[in-house]
């Protein structure tokens, strides 16, 4: 290790002499050079120009980008020049450059970010290039790049600096497009629908709207304790009250747990709420939705997650949570699912812990939790979640015990969740009595009582349902990477023991 950071900081040092005598010379930074071209579209636009074709057109162009290959073979030389769409090929000719330029240009090192103005041309081995007729220096690189950014070894050093990997890593870089494609599309989506995108707080009074640990702060000039949200749900629904039918936000959601590969501190939600409906249609929407993405980002409705072969074309399944426990668990009795002390037994049986205070709704989620969810490989709907877990969520009219509400799950992972939502007043304020005295019994996820949202509720809720959905499990899935860091730009990590040199 140290004889490998003693190498690198030669190398800067080298560097850093070279930009001392660029200093010397000329501006250092430049920022005169306007390019009017771009690598895609050059390959795109002239893919079928031979050379003599090319020639006779007499195309002048100015190009500019990160030079990532350098090979100097006396007279003639060559550089690839990396812009946001790709690279192209610099042919570097000496008897066309001034001396002083082609003597800088020698000094010149992989990761400069350079300049070019030329004319375009095919080698010999047919690659479109740029004759160039002039070089510039726009950006000296201080640091160099790694030979390799790949590979278990480097996996952590990539999430830390994720700038040398968008750098060295087209793979990276075309997952980070796909997750810009997916937000667009998701918006595109509901746009079409006639939902309306809105904007909530990030910083709340009352935590609420999910169950969650949360990060907590403090407004100063305020004098009072804030939340980072762990959901933006009641606000939205707030809006409903309010007479916007249709609502979503694409919204960054904070909760204080663990990191894993599923897990991020930070992460992105589309949230959306929708008067008249029940969880029913809010199901028929997720299936379109996820439908229409793969339409979009894959091209069809068939695809593979880490090996895993999905048909996102078929009807998906449905499931209750105790149909779902009884399938993957054939020793259970179906006839005591609601039976506390049964439950009990089972899970201690599966060493699952358990609390005291869980009831039977609870002990239920536990165990589907630890002995389900990883087989729900193909796309699956899990319905009639119990009342216990779910504080915001409707009861059913033929079976209190469990509420209208759904979880989505593809490749072992929850996608989504969505319900038909609770808008009777007086239930909805048993149920924060209820979190209150969870919280106070040690319950760090539980929630806090809202009283503006009852507030808001006696004024009216239409029948709703509403749903939300992990982006980032989404990207995760269409780009078939296996970690939610590899779709984070900067994923949470602790702090490099080296102070990050």
């Amino acid at each position: 290790m140290t004889d490998h950071h003693d190498d690198e900081n030669r190398l800067i040092a080298e560097r850093r002499r070279k930009l001392d005598a660029q200093r010397e010379r000329d501006v250092a930074f430049p920022n005169d050079f306007r390019r009017n071209a771009r690598a895609m579209r050059l390959h795109s636009t002239y893919e079928d120009l031979d050379n003599d074709a090319l020639v006779a057109k007499n195309i002048e162009v100015r190009v500019a980008g990160r030079m990532m290959a350098k090979r100097m073979m006396g007279k003639s030389n060559f550089i690839k020049l990396q812009d946001v769409t790709g690279q192209i090929q610099v042919f570097v000719f000496r008897p066309d450059l001034p001396e002083d330029t082609f003597a800088q240009f020698k000094t010149w090192d992989v990761g400069d970010i350079v300049a070019a103005t030329g004319k375009l041309f095919r080698t010999r081995t047919g690659e479109l290039s740029v004759h160039a007729d002039s070089l510039r220096l726009l950006t000296k690189s201080l640091r160099p790049l790694p030979e390799k950014f790949h590979g278990l070894s480097d996996q952590e050093l990539r999430y830390r600096r994720r700038y040398v990997d968008l750098i060295m890593n087209a793979d990276s870089r075309k997952v980070f497009r796909l997750r810009t494609r997916l937000v667009t599309h998701c918006r595109q989506f509901l746009d079409a629908l006639d939902f309306m995108e809105v904007e909530t707080p990030m910083m709340q009074s009352v935590l609420g709207g999910a169950n969650a640990r949360p990060f907590a702060t403090h407004h100063n000039a305020l004098d009072m304790p804030l939340y980072l949200r762990i959901a933006p749900e009641l606000n939205l629904k707030r809006l409903v009250v309010g007479g916007f039918e249709r609502v979503y936000e694409i919204n960054r959601n904070f909760r204080n747990e663990g990191l894993s590969t599923q897990h991020n501190p930070e992460f992105t939600m589309l949230e959306l709420y929708q008067a008249y409906v029940d969880y029913e249609e809010i199901m028929a929407l997720v299936e379109a939705l996820v439908r229409s993405l793969a339409d979009a980002l894959w091209g069809q409705l068939t695809g593979s997650y880490q090996g895993q072969e999905l048909d996102l074309g078929a009807p998906f399944a449905r499931l209750s949570i105790e149909e779902a426990i009884v399938k993957y668990n054939e020793d259970l009795d179906a006839s005591r699912l609601r039976d506390v002390d049964y439950l009990r037994a089972v899970c201690a049986e599966k060493s699952i812990p358990v609390e005291e205070r869980y009831g039977a709704g609870k002990l239920q989620l536990e165990i589907f939790e630890k002995t389900v969810e990883d087989h729900l490989v193909a796309p699956t709907f899990i319905t009639g979640y119990p009342r216990e877990v779910s504080p915001l969520a409707r009861c059913r009219d033929s079976d209190p015990f469990v509420t209208d509400r759904f979880e989505f799950f593809l490749c072992g992972r929850e996608i989504a969740n969505g319900f038909s939502e609770l808008n009777d007043p007086e239930d909805q304020a048993e149920r924060f009595r209820a979190q209150t005295e969870s919280k106070a019994a040690g319950d760090q996820e539980a929630m806090e009582y809202d009283a503006d949202y009852i507030r808001a509720l006696e004024y009216g809720l239409p029948p709703s349902g509403g749903l939300g959905v992990g982006i980032d499990r989404l990207v995760m899935l269409f780009a078939d990477v296996p970690s939610i860091r590899d779709v984070l730009l900067f994923p949470h990590m602790r702090p490099e023991a080296d102070g990050g040199d």
